[in-house]
């Protein structure tokens, strides 16, 4: 394909530049004008359309066409110059796109689900500035750029999970998840240092795009080689730690993954935007972007990680009863799908499946808004203590609520992944292409494909057990409760118009016409071109009828337990299930163990300061007050005293002496005759 014109470059930079602007442009006008008024919901949702109509101008122009980079330079510190700008790449047009459109049904879902909520304006103002800084950190061209949006994001994020501050659990929830980034973000400044250190340069493109500057480097022999020179191996492998740590922390991998099921303190649409479509993604994403700096067991590691994190989060999820806490784990475990996807090589799956678990998760989160919304609104009805979020709460509610039941089968059939929708296409990649990578690996790295998979029925389990739980049988709260009032609906426009279309972007004909083949979607092969994915093996076959045929009869189980018998398929008192309902007890470590003996620590550094550093600088106040006091006793007796009695002497002598200036003439001869008989006894004494 041809270039395009440099002048419709610069048009296409300039309208990505808009897309991302606009929310910042809401953020300030509802911060400066509209602060108590109900016009913040559509000044947000005004400006985040204007972001989807501009990035998918930007998307269509940029898609399978030529990379556009164009960028300025900011500042210089001696010779180093310091560039800005914008890069735009199918991976950056993909996300500008993605992000834009999921954010704008939740500004319009949010206009219903916050309108009686005080702190409306100032809930819009953060998601505007929210969507700001994930908007602008998909385009950057430099990893300083980056890493300023990517604590915006953070910052942001903080303010949104905290929302409801009065709640002690929130602000409990925002500090832990403000936190565990914080570690993250280290590791990210870090590694981006020693890339810089290395090749001499921020710019994401001539670093790690085609034929850049980490592709053409080496790894061999002790030494991290590259065009400037070489420096110990052990900084490269320093600067995937810190690119681990950041992603671990934002797309809430193993170890740093805690924070997120904390995270649905705040309202659930911002659960919907934040952590299940963009803020989470941004890990992901990163990998994405600096995807050519991983090498062999490099790449591993990540697999490993995603792999333990996907079924980790599916075992947890299959116990909680929490409905937004099971979607939190299961948006952990589909990330840890992602990050396993590029361990494994399946760069262009991973990304597939970051778009298609957009929607549906989305999806899922605001379904799961209007169903705690009804509840609270029976709860407060009728008066009665009870926790809205409770699955065990609930049922039958798909007579009560159907257009959000249906658009909930919907969204759990693409979280599952069968045939027809879109999460059908991204997991099978993930999965076939996780089996053909363990061909050639050696002993027990092979199980990591087995374990994606039964993670895979996992996820049909648990998802199965949330949907019949709550939408199928009788309504439990009404047999603990007979006489209650119930009323529920699926509310107005302003749910239903944005649950309809999230589903219809769970369906296969968004991503590929071929609803059983991810090879043919347009998405993948956009992406596929740059990081070359293998295929055609019998596992193109066997994965996809195996996940699908088990997934099904799983269903059905779930259906039967929960919906005919209404048991337990295992005992609640178990190992097995303490283990998974206590969420592998890692969170209780954390805090017995990392937190007791981190405050403990901090504890002794106090007494340490308070007792040794401040008491040797009061220690040395003491002495320097006693040597002054001495100095000043000295000064005072001492000095001024010895100066006194010169001076008294002094006075005395001239007193005497000027006794005999009188002009009296016997004074004068007495002088004379003094004078005399001193001079005769001096020379007796020394004759």
């Amino acid at each position: 394909m041809n270039p395009t014109p440099f002048h419709t470059d610069a048009q296409t930079v300039t309208l990505a530049i808009i897309a991302a602007v606009l929310p910042f442009a809401a953020f300030a006008l509802n911060f400066l004008v509209f602060t108590k008024s109900k016009a913040a919901g559509w000044v947000s949702t005004t400006a985040i359309l204007g972001s989807t109509i501009l990035a998918a101008t930007v998307f269509a122009r940029v898609w399978n066409n030529h990379t556009i980079h164009m960028q300025t330079v900011w500042f210089t510190i001696g010779e180093t110059k310091v560039q800005v700008g914008v890069l735009l790449n199918n991976l950056s047009v993909l996300l500008l796109g993605l992000v834009s459109a999921v954010a704008l049904p939740v500004h319009v879902y949010g206009t219903a689900y916050m309108k009686d909520d005080e702190n409306f304006s100032t809930y819009f103002r953060y998601l505007s500035f929210f969507c700001f800084s994930m908007l602008a950190l998909v385009i950057v061209d430099s990893l300083i750029t980056f890493y300023a949006f990517w604590e915006l994001v953070g910052f942001s994020s903080y303010l949104l999970i905290g929302f409801w501050y009065h709640r002690d659990k929130a602000v409990a929830a925002n500090k832990k998840a403000f936190i565990m980034n914080r570690i993250g973000d280290a590791g990210l400044l870090t590694a981006i240092i020693i890339l810089f250190t290395q090749f001499g340069t921020f710019d994401i493109d001539a670093l790690f795009g085609a034929g850049g500057l980490v592709a053409k480097s080496a790894l061999a022999n002790g030494l991290w080689s590259a065009g400037s020179g070489s420096i110990p191996a052990v900084w490269h492998y320093v600067a995937f730690g810190g690119i681990f740590l950041a992603v671990a922390a934002k797309s809430a991998q193993f170890p740093l993954h805690t924070w997120l099921p904390d995270a649905m303190e705040g309202p659930t649409s911002v659960s919907a935007l934040i952590h299940a479509a963009t803020m989470v993604a941004s890990g992901v994403f990163l990998l994405g972007r600096v995807y050519p700096l991983f090498i062999g067991e490099e790449l591993t590691i990540l697999a490993v990680i995603g792999c333990f994190t996907a079924f980790m989060a599916a075992t947890i999820a299959l116990t909680q009863n929490d409905l937004k806490r099971i979607l939190a784990y299961s948006t952990v475990s589909q990330l840890g799908y992602m990050v396993m996807a590029m361990g494994v090589g399946a760069y262009s799956s991973s990304l597939f499946h970051l778009a298609t678990h957009a929607f549906f998760k989305c999806l899922l989160f605001l379904v799961a808004g209007i169903v705690i919304h009804e509840v609270k609104h029976i709860k407060d009805e009728n008066n009665l203590d009870i926790d809205p979020q409770d699955i065990r709460l609930m049922g039958g509610l798909r007579k009560k609520l159907p257009v959000t039941f249906a658009v909930a089968v919907v969204g759990s059939l693409a979280l599952i992944g069968l045939p027809l929708t879109s999460g059908y296409l991204s997991k099978d990649g993930i999965l076939i292409q996780a089996f053909d990578w363990s061909e050639a690996q050696p002993g027990i790295l092979k199980l990591i494909p087995a374990f994606a998979l039964f993670t895979s029925w996992l996820t049909a389990f648990y998802v199965t057990r949330l949907v019949v739980k709550v939408f199928f049988g009788e309504f439990r709260l009404l047999h603990a409760n007979p006489g209650i009032h119930v009323h529920a609906s699926d509310g107005g426009f302003a749910y239903k118009i944005p649950l309809m279309v999230l589903a219809l972007c769970c369906l296969f004909p968004l991503f590929s016409v071929n609803p059983l083949s991810y090879e043919t979607s347009w998405l993948y092969e956009g992406l596929v071109a740059k990081h070359s994915e293998g295929g055609g093996s019998i596992y193109h076959l066997l994965i996809p009828a195996l996940v699908n045929i088990i997934s099904i009869v799983v269903m059905y189980a779930a259906y039967i337990i929960y919906v005919k018998r209404d048991t337990v398929p295992f005992p609640q008192t178990g190992l097995f299930y303490r283990i998974s309902y206590h969420e592998w007890y890692i969170d209780r470590f954390y805090n017995r163990v990392i937190v007791k003996y981190t405050v403990a620590f901090s504890n002794l550094l106090f007494w340490v300061d308070r007792n040794v550093i401040d008491g040797f600088v009061h220690l040395l106040e003491r002495i320097g007050r006693c040597i002054a006091k001495a100095a000043a006793w000295c000064d005072k007796y001492i000095v001024d005293g010895a100066l006194w009695l010169i001076a008294k002497l002094v006075q005395e002598v001239g007193g005497f002496v000027r006794r005999f200036q009188g002009g009296k003439i016997q004074y004068y001869l007495y002088s004379m005759l003094l004078a005399v008989i001193a001079v005769f006894i001096f020379k007796l004494i020394w004759a």
